[in-house]
């Protein structure tokens, strides 16, 4: 009888435990994510070569003259948006002197050639 009454009044203190034990449980699920996927790496900065190497690839006679039309060809798009300021003799043609003299203006101290 005391083995009985020792094992009631085991299983009456075990069942308030139990019951703490269960609601003491975090009540929000922790959400599960997925492993961090590693980062798509930046492409690299383009460098664009030097005006100088730009003009002389552009100018396709070599003679130090750039027209509108070699200009064109070779992409030099802000050479061939400033191209009446930087030709202001109205020579059909630019030199990089020229160049030079109009990146000390206003307009061409703002102008990406």
């Amino acid at each position: 009888m005391r083995l009985l009454a020792a094992t009631f009044a085991f299983a009456l203190l075990a069942i308030p435990a139990m019951a703490q034990t269960a609601s003491a449980a975090p009540t929000t699920a922790t959400p599960i994510t997925a492993a961090p996927a590693t980062a798509p790496k930046p492409a690299p900065k383009l460098v664009r070569p030097p005006f100088t190497d730009r003009f002389d690839t552009a100018n396709a006679s070599h003679d130090g003259k750039l027209t509108l039309d070699q200009a064109k060809k070779g992409k030099m798009r802000g050479v061939v948006k400033y191209y009446g300021a930087i030709d202001a003799d109205k020579k059909g043609y630019i030199t990089k002197a020229d160049v030079d003299s109009f990146r000390k203006t206003d307009k061409g101290k703002k102008a990406v050639l």
